[in-house]
């Protein structure tokens, strides 16, 4: 029976024979005079035990080991020694595995989870049990050891999983798909540059009844005027010079399907008369044809124009704007969806995990104040563009503020964990305008009725949370 029982306990708990045999190494930081366990339970499962009380040291023993497990003891822990504790856990290479011991009482803290979370692979609550304890440390081990350079893992390209949200604004914004998907009336999407526009014509359409026709894009202000009419439309044979051969339009493409057309304020005034004639007839020719060409199409456009303003001036026709907007649907801003950028920064972190230095694992809670912290001006593509930067050009195990070019202001103690009394107001005030146009159907008369307002008092409020609107009919 040597070697598997040893005081009624299976004694190698199944790693002995585990990966590197013989003695393994284990870093111990404790600031206690005792340890939450007896050292004698750990050494004699073959665990070669260095004990520190400082940062300094285990850093050094980091460095001299390269790989191992380490055990963190934060029993009766201020969260200032958390967030040391953080500095030393994310820094050096990926290879090291740490495993937090901590009182119950300190697990809901803030800081404590956050720990966890991101530099620990597993925890223990005080007393603790060393079964369990063996048993994590053989597992982190293993980790340690398969942690060289992790494999690239094929990221399902679905848009799906781009929509990330759970603040009111995103959700608002996908019950609003959820019913235009069901018509296929022309959508106008309006919003802020990077704010994911497109991302929302592709659920439009993902959820339609053309979902297993084609999803075309066209971007209206990257083509110049004298290419796009042949880009939309197409054309035959010698219509112009350098047309060897009949070429197919974007429209003719998207037969059966969808058509988006991204930044459509961008749109030339002569193009505009062509593609109303697209909306209202679903008629139209190529470019130096005569064959009339008939579509079955949606359409769906997108700007971050205010499109009003430009029928007022007279650079957008009114008549294609009525066409286009008959459903209305407006992206917030990534400034108004309050608790969203923490699980954006995450999904984008993963989605791009093959480009990152091997030895980046997370990010700091720095990190995640300071993106709560930031107004975000060019919204998700401006996210998405500083988590691929700071994935890149980390030099730790946890991103930093500094990696993502942000400025960090205050600290753990003094982030404020509610808005104030002006931003709620605002916040609530802006809801009940957008949820009494949903329920009017998109009529100010019955919305500002139901608000208890005057209709000049509901524009002007329309103005000033920039809610995208309807221009009233004679």
């Amino acid at each position: 029976m040597r070697g598997e029982e040893r005081d009624g306990k299976t004694e190698n708990f199944g790693f002995r024979a585990g990966l590197g045999g013989g003695a393994r190494s284990l870093l111990v930081y404790c600031a206690a005079k005792t340890l939450p366990f007896r050292e004698a339970d750990i050494t004699s499962q073959g665990w070669n035990l260095t004990r520190v009380g400082a940062w300094a040291s285990a850093r050094a023993h980091m460095d001299s080991l390269g790989a191992g497990v380490g055990i963190v003891c934060l029993q009766n822990a201020n969260e200032k020694e958390v967030a040391e504790a953080e500095a030393l856990l994310g820094y050096g290479n990926s290879r090291f595995r740490w495993i937090a011991i901590l009182d119950l009482a300190f697990l809901k803290s803030a800081v404590a989870n956050h720990l966890i979370s991101e530099c620990c692979l597993d925890f223990h609550v005080a007393p603790v049990d060393v079964p369990r304890l063996l048993h994590s440390l053989g597992h982190a081990l293993g980790m340690a050891n398969l942690s060289r350079v992790r494999p690239q893992q094929s990221v399902e390209n679905r848009f799906e999983k781009n929509i990330v949200g759970t603040s009111q604004a995103i959700k608002a914004t996908f019950r609003r798909i959820a019913k235009i998907s069901q018509s296929d009336a022309p959508v106008l999407i309006q919003g802020e540059t990077g704010t994911g526009k497109e991302l929302c014509a592709l659920a439009i359409h993902a959820h339609s009844s053309r979902t297993s026709h084609p999803f075309v894009a066209v971007n209206c202000g990257a083509l110049p005027d004298k290419l796009i009419q042949s880009e939309l439309f197409g054309h035959e044979k010698g219509a112009f010079t350098g047309a060897h051969q009949r070429k197919i339009g974007r429209i003719e493409a998207a037969e059966g399907g969808t058509l988006f057309l991204d930044e459509i304020g961008d749109l030339s005034l002569d193009l505009q008369v062509n593609l109303l004639r697209v909306l209202q007839g679903g008629t139209y020719e190529r470019v130096g044809g005569t064959e009339t060409m008939h579509a079955d199409i949606r359409v769906i456009a997108a700007t971050h124009v205010n499109i009003e303003k430009a029928v007022g001036e007279k650079r957008f026709r009114e008549d294609l704007y009525y066409r286009l907007n008959v459903l209305n649907l407006e992206v917030p801003p990534l400034r108004a969806r309050e608790g969203d950028v923490t699980a954006l920064a995450r999904h984008w972190f993963d989605t791009f995990a093959a480009e990152k230095n091997p030895q980046v694992r997370g990010f700091s809670r720095d990190a995640f104040i300071a993106l709560s912290q930031h107004t975000w001006p060019g919204n998700v593509r401006e996210l998405i563009n500083r988590v691929r930067r700071a994935m890149v050009m980390c030099e730790r195990q946890l991103i930093g503020p500094e990696d993502l070019g942000l400025d960090y202001v205050g600290s753990y103690r003094d982030v404020p964990v509610e808005e104030t009394l002006a931003e709620a107001r605002e916040r609530a005030e802006r809801e009940a305008i957008c949820e009494a146009i949903e329920k009017s159907g998109g009529n100010l008369s019955r919305s500002a009725r139901s608000l208890g307002v005057s209709r000049v008092t509901l524009y002007r409020l329309l103005d000033k949370y920039q809610i995208a609107h309807r221009v009233p009919r004679d």
